[in-house]
């Protein structure tokens, strides 16, 4: 069965659209609850595809799942196996569970590490850090493998602040013997997220100066009641929508502290906002004016908001420039935009101010769009999440019909996207046909 969405762009979006819960904390979160044997009670929780692959793992492992809606109770009383078998769809998140396999059982087996196409995601900060904590650690060619009667506290310093490798140090640590420092952690705010939902469960972390977490381990930790962030990837693809097609927005639940960087930019480039009591309103307050970005880890611009912006910059005036520093790979999606009419250039060089890590090692990591161009509609394959809102953005842009196919990607990220979008008066439809 092939999904495919069918656009027709050209209009601005108006109106108001509520945010989903955060996919990525409510992942993790969904996965912490394995470090207690008590139920956990999850609100907001997102409706999407990488939830039924979380619910998968858990349900692999032993855990009773009851979900209504947007609330999941989650009972994991025992383990019943500490391997992780090759899932109906490769994923990343099993490699988070081993920490809590370890807690619980003292050994684990996850399948290798998949995801979007997006440049490889190493895990070796994560297998590292297990190691110091006193782990054996086996990789084979399908799985990687640990044990330990258990984990010890150690001091951890990561050369990236890695979000996943962050998440999976203090997953393990939380119950481990002993403190664990980890230097150069990552604090997005789904990490955060994280760490306040496992403080809820009794576990004993400190946020430190300079990127710095400090976890005393415990014993045990208890069921708890929690609930998760709204998501600022949703937040910012729909502000990029309003501004790529000159609407007006409401963004419902939008979190003016997680979205400070992206905020700054958007007025630096021509874009407004208004914070409300109830989220943010996006428009334009005039003519877009090129800009350049450097994406970064957080506080700095996020990556996964890089693609859905660059569909912004082909309507504003000038050469704007982007230095991805995060990925490696992450502008393979530009040639459609070119196909549609953008005028995009990238290069493996660094238009940044500073060489990144990616320096000299011959990874198309930078771009520079010339605007504004009108785009045509055209036949889009969406590779990625991310990618294909800005492919989606694109077509909600141009004049005449566009044709998306794998929008279950967007599925992935965006929860009941269609809908939504239609409630703005976004004129597209979905087509089901088997090949």
């Amino acid at each position: 069965m092939a999904n495919t969405l069918i656009v027709t762009g050209g209009e601005p979006l108006h109106g108001t659209i509520a945010l989903s819960g955060a996919k990525n904390a409510a992942s993790k979160i969904l996965l912490a609850t394995l470090l207690s044997a008590e139920p956990s009670v999850i609100h907001n929780v997102p409706m999407l595809g990488e939830l039924d692959i979380t619910a998968e793992i858990l349900g692999h492992l032993g855990c009773r799942i009851d979900r209504r809606d947007h609330d999941w109770t989650v009972e994991t009383s025992t383990i019943a196996r500490s391997s992780i078998p090759q899932l109906s769809r490769r994923n990343r998140l099993p490699i988070l569970t081993l920490g809590p396999l370890l807690a619980r059982t003292g050994e684990a087996e996850v399948p290798v590490v998949g995801g979007d196409a997006i440049g490889p995601r190493p895990v070796n900060y994560h297998l590292a850090a297990l190691k110091a904590m006193g782990a054996d650690v086996e990789v084979t060619e399908h799985s990687f493998r640990a044990r330990a009667k258990r984990l010890h506290g150690a001091e951890i310093s990561f050369p990236y602040p890695s979000v996943g490798a962050t998440e999976s140090v203090v997953m393990a640590a939380v119950l481990a013997e002993g403190r664990t420092v980890v230097h150069n952690a990552a604090i997005e705010p789904e990490v955060l997220d994280l760490l306040q939902m496992l403080q809820t469960m009794g576990a004993i972390i400190e946020l430190g100066t300079n990127r710095t977490l400090v976890i005393d381990g415990v014993e045990q930790l208890h069921g708890t009641q929690y609930t998760v962030i709204p998501d600022r990837i949703e937040a910012a693809s729909f502000a990029s929508l309003a501004l790529a097609t000159d609407g007006d927005i409401i963004v419902s639940g939008a979190c003016q502290a997680d979205l400070m960087t992206y905020l700054t930019t958007i007025r630096r480039l021509g874009g407004g906002f208004e914070v409300r009591p109830d989220g943010i309103r996006f428009f334009r307050q005039g003519r877009l004016t090129a800009i350049h970005i450097e994406t970064d880890t957080h506080p700095g611009f996020m990556t996964d908001w890089q693609q859905p912006l660059v569909t912004v910059l082909t309507q504003a005036h000038g050469q704007s420039t982007i230095h991805e520093t995060v990925y490696e790979d992450r502008f393979g999606y530009t040639k459609t935009l070119q196909q549609m009419g953008a005028k995009i250039e990238t290069s493996t060089d660094c238009w940044g101010q500073l060489p990144c890590r990616w320096w000299a090692h011959g990874y198309t990591h930078s771009c520079q769009v010339t605007g504004p161009t009108p785009l045509k509609g055209t036949m889009i394959e969406i590779p990625d999440i991310r990618a294909g809102m800005a492919h989606l953005i694109a077509a909600l842009v141009a004049h005449g019909e566009s044709r998306l196919v794998g929008v279950e990607h967007l599925d992935r990220g965006y929860q009941d996207l269609t809908t939504r979008l239609q409630g703005l008066g976004a004129r597209l439809k979905r087509e089901n046909r088997v090949d």
